[in-house]
């Protein structure tokens, strides 16, 4: 034991009583590992300021509200580009206008307000076409078809911007009026924003909707799913 112990104590010999090191080097030597270590785990501070400044362009765009305020998780805009940002926002206004359309139509149509008449020639009443996914299986192929290009249709030729005519992204009049401009600018504010949290909650609530369908839940105003 007692030559083992000498022996490892031989062994894990201080390096710099086998080597000499000059006290100023070693000093100069463990201040620069110290400084390189601490820049290792230190935050780079130019690029949070410069994310946080793009950021910033964006905390006062219309839908940037409490308590999420700008709320971007994905980091989808952390160039702080513009055209990115409407792109986006001209996705997000269109799928929540859809989503309103889509939650409405399940409401109304489990309440048993349908259009009148047969869809197709064959005697396939309107009525008896079950609301939600059961639907797809009861509509004929013919009036799938037509609901796939009247999608079209609108994608082409109605639901988009043509450029130079809108005040805003999303702004689908397309040269038209529709009495848009009785309204002051405030009140326009106010209900491009009442629409894009209306959509925001939509898009939301026609997919629970199709969840809870598959999972037959019984719902409130909905009813059995």
């Amino acid at each position: 034991r007692i030559w083992l112990s000498s022996s490892c104590s031989h062994i894990f010999t201080p390096l710099h009583s086998l080597y000499p090191i000059p006290k100023a080097k070693m000093k100069l030597a463990v201040a620069t590992i110290l400084a390189g270590s601490a820049a290792a785990f230190a935050p780079a501070a130019t690029s949070n300021v410069a994310s946080t400044s793009l950021q910033m362009s964006f905390e006062n765009e219309l839908g940037a509200q409490p308590p999420l305020g700008f709320f971007d998780p994905l980091g989808l805009l952390e160039d702080g580009s513009q055209e990115k940002f409407d792109r986006l926002r001209y996705v997000e206004i269109k799928h929540g206008r859809v989503a309103m359309l889509a939650f409405l139509g399940q409401v109304v149509t489990r309440a048993g307000i349908h259009f009148p008449g047969d869809i197709d020639n064959h005697g396939t009443a309107f009525a008896s076409i079950r609301p939600g996914w059961a639907g797809l299986g009861d509509v004929p192929i013919e009036g799938v078809q037509q609901i796939i290009c009247f999608i079209g249709a609108l994608e082409l030729l109605a639901m988009k911007d043509v450029e130079g005519t809108g005040e805003f992204v999303g702004d689908f009049r397309n040269g038209g009026d529709y009495g848009w401009s009785k309204w002051s600018d405030a009140t326009k504010m106010s209900k491009r924003k009442v629409e894009l949290n209306n959509g925001r909650a939509a898009m939301m609530g026609i997919l629970g909707l199709m969840v809870h369908e598959q999972l037959g839940s019984n719902m409130p105003i909905i009813g059995q799913l």
